[in-house]
């Protein structure tokens, strides 16, 4: 089976389907300021976790260009009111185009708020991240799902998930018995694994049926690794081949050989016997001298 046709098949089974939104793409607004003086990762924790797992949903996403994945920018989600803004590490918005980039997110511009936001715990901003932001995303703003992931393996694991009801309730998603949770409006599931080599504790999704979202490096490496794959194969046959040509060469010169060995013992055995013919003739001359 083809592993990436296989993807692409389950990618268009599995992505969620939602109407455009009433809004227009707006890059920037004047007025409301896009930057501030903080990095945009609390560590190279946060920054390789943050680039992988948008690598990962960008690349799940791609078939759909009214999906928007913003990472560490700013959302407004109220007009007139510049303090009304946060910048989740990532976030997704359904139905608003994906292009033009966005220097910040405008929600009543766009006519759409996230669906789901994605926070990495840092020593800074754990404390709200756990609290005053559960209520804010989902109650204040409306996202749907909120996560918070602890990416650095040397503290304790720290994976949670809020939603909000049809009625407006804010409940917390029950993990299931590997720690996973699923996102509802991603219909994804979301699990994390410990990188030994970069000492990450990996945020990444897998679709309903368990199957991994590759980076666009693990789909180049799968790639590199088929196509090495396929010229050993041919490298292979190719030897096979030469082996059976030098086979059959072998054969036929035995063959060659045995038809000139049978040819010359017939005309050995019928040179004996016509000696033996003519010496039978000799005998019988000389018997009747």
């Amino acid at each position: 089976m083809n592993t990436l046709n296989d993807f692409e098949i389950k990618q268009r089974k599995y992505i969620p389907v939602f109407p455009k939104a009433n809004g227009k793409p707006t890059i920037y607004i004047e007025g409301y300021p896009c930057e501030d003086d903080e990095p945009m990762a609390a560590t190279a924790f946060h920054g390789l976790q943050i680039n992988i797992l948008f690598d990962q949903l960008s690349r799940y996403m791609a078939i759909n260009e009214l999906i928007y994945i913003g990472v560490d920018s700013f959302i407004y989600y109220e007009e007139g009111d510049i303090t009304k803004c946060v910048a989740p590490d990532i976030y997704i918005v359904f139905g608003v185009e994906k292009y033009p980039l966005r220097r910040s997110f405008y929600t009543w511009k766009e006519g759409a708020v996230p669906v789901a936001v994605i926070e990495f715990l840092s020593d800074a901003t754990a404390h709200q991240d756990r609290t005053r932001k559960v209520e804010l995303y989902l109650k204040e703003i409306g996202v749907q799902e909120y996560f918070i992931h602890q990416p650095e393996m040397e503290k304790p694991v720290e994976f949670r998930g809020w939603q909000r009801t049809p009625s407006g309730d804010i409940v917390e998603i029950e993990p299931d018995a590997d720690g996973g949770l699923f996102c509802e409006a991603l219909n994804l599931w979301l699990r994390w694994e410990d990188d030994m080599t970069t000492h990450v504790r990996l945020l990444r999704p897998y679709l309903p049926d368990g199957t991994p979202i590759d980076t666009s490096m693990e789909i180049k490496h799968e790639l590199e690794h088929e196509k090495n794959l396929r010229e050993e194969e041919q490298l292979l046959r190719e030897e096979e081949q030469h082996h059976r040509r030098e086979a059959e060469a072998l054969a036929a010169a035995e063959t060659e050989k045995r038809q000139k060995a049978e040819a010359l013992a017939k005309q050995e055995a019928a040179r004996r016997k016509e000696l033996e013919r003519e010496l039978e003739q000799f005998r019988a001359q000389n018997n009747n001298l």
